[in-house]
């Protein structure tokens, strides 16, 4: 056979793309078990890993005085053992389903998070509800979140970032609001936690009436309405009222602080203000603006800070909520959001960089945004949902997001639409009004010796500098 013979290459005919589908956030199924908890179900076929979200209403302003942090050593502390498993039988029961296990507190409650597949989510959802039924809470177990805790504090002073959000919150608030102090409680409030106090916010804050359960996933060959009776369905527990929530006021007078780290290469920026809960019409609005203004590589931040300047990485805008009520509610909307710009920049180009970016906000003013900048806003944040809600945790968790914050069932839908609708004129007063030039907290985590001189003359407020 010659050397050279022809070699017959066959080409395959190129995939097509399929036509599009039109596509929805999932709407839940709502009920209630006799035991008064609240269930929304949302069957995923397909999902073969079942996605399990539970509310408690145990806010972090109803944490008893000097005791910050008492919520998060309990939420750790669920899946530590129970009245039938030792900590680490219990950690080997999860792991011989399959299963993960996660919780946390927050200014809204405690969230416990489940992730497990289809297949074992009867046993799962059995362990689930005997660690919020009977957990242990033994003085061992405690003692060692506690001693954990302690240790992690240090690590978040340490962490710029972190330092900035702390200080931003501190400057924000008065002192007498939760909100002021850091979510999982200082190195004092922390060392005083022990297992009576866990125990004591435990028996005074969990119980099914006062809980909501957020089931995702495909469970198609369970009958989950007998899983749910046998499982969640036995934890029992009194009555309880809805916790008045406390009104969220805040100072946001125009100013800097700059908390001096000597040595420091970079500074952190953390600028910010409160502003509406997604109660508000302006949410949606307010949400697309600030995607322009600063939610992707090509918003008007980094054009300038980023590509033109050389002076960051990345500086990204947001808007975060804090807590959230309906206006319905008995005490009324007491629901309040952090509106904030946050990156990092060279020490030496601090100064010009604040400038720059309050000559952004105040262009911004002058000039709107374009319909250019609306249009792929809006491309890229309700083209991307599909893929952002294609797992079964990220449904699960947004429809959490909704109850905690005492949205409607069909809130995340409706805000897709909404937000297809919203012109570029709209979406130019929300964020305008989101980031008013003079009523902007600033925040710098930096050396002092060189910043403080330069941003002084920039005139955008009052100078503080602070000890790390």
């Amino acid at each position: 056979m010659s050397d050279t013979a022809a070699v017959t290459m066959t080409f395959h005919p190129q995939p097509q793309a399929g036509e599009a589908r039109p596509w929805a956030f999932p709407a839940p199924e709502r009920g209630t078990l006799d035991n008064g908890l609240t269930v929304l179900r949302c069957h995923r076929p397909g999902q073969q890993v079942v996605a399990v979200e539970i509310i408690l209403e145990a806010p972090l302003d109803a944490e008893p005085a000097g005791l910050d942090g008492v919520a998060t050593i309990m939420a750790r502390a669920l899946s530590e053992g129970t009245d039938k498993h030792s900590a680490e039988e219990f950690a080997a029961a999860l792991e011989r389903c399959g299963a993960t296990l996660d919780a946390h507190a927050d200014h809204p409650g405690v969230r416990v998070s489940l992730e497990v597949p289809a297949s074992r989510l009867p046993k799962a959802l059995a362990l689930l509800a005997e660690a919020l039924r009977a957990p242990a809470f033994a003085d061992e177990e405690v003692d060692r979140l506690v001693r954990n805790r302690l240790d992690e504090i240090p690590h978040e002073l340490a962490n710029p970032a972190r330092r900035a959000a702390m200080q931003l919150s501190k400057e924000l608030f008065p002192a007498a609001l939760r909100m002021s102090r850091p979510r999982q409680g200082t190195a004092e409030t922390v060392a005083r936690i022990d297992s009576a106090a866990v125990r004591a916010f435990y028996e005074a804050h969990v119980r099914p009436a006062a809980a909501t359960a957020v089931i995702v996933g495909d469970y198609a060959g369970t009958d989950l309405n007998a899983v749910l009776a046998d499982t969640l369905g036995a934890w029992t527990g009194g009555s309880a009222a809805r916790r008045p929530a406390t009104a969220v006021t805040a100072d946001d007078t125009g100013r800097v602080v700059i908390v001096d780290r000597p040595g420091a290469v970079q500074t952190q920026l953390l600028i910010g203000r409160i502003g509406p809960d997604r109660h508000d019409r302006v949410w949606v609005p307010q949400v697309l603006g600030t995607y322009c203004l600063g939610g992707t590589l090509t918003s008007r931040l980094d054009r300038v800070l980023r590509e033109e300047k050389g002076y960051t990485y990345g500086v990204r805008s947001f808007g975060q909520v804090l807590r959230s009520t309906a206006p319905t509610a008995p005490e009324g909307a007491t629901g309040a959001s952090m509106l904030a710009i946050s990156g990092s920049v060279d020490t030496p180009n601090t100064g010009p960089a604040l400038e720059d970016l309050w000559k952004v906000l105040r262009t911004l003013a002058e000039g709107g945004l374009t319909d250019a900048e609306r249009d792929v806003a809006v491309q890229n944040l309700v083209g991307v949902a599909p893929l952002k809600f294609e797992m079964a945790a990220s449904v699960a968790g947004t429809l959490a997001d909704q109850v905690e914050q005492q949205l409607p069932d069909d809130f995340q839908a409706e805000f897709y639409a909404r937000m297809a609708e919203t012109g570029t004129v709209e979406a130019t007063s929300a964020v305008v009004s989101a980031f008013p030039v003079d009523r902007l907290v600033t925040v710098l985590v930096g050396d002092a010796a060189q910043i403080e001189a330069p941003v002084r003359a920039l005139g955008i407020g009052e100078v503080t500098v602070v000890a790390n």
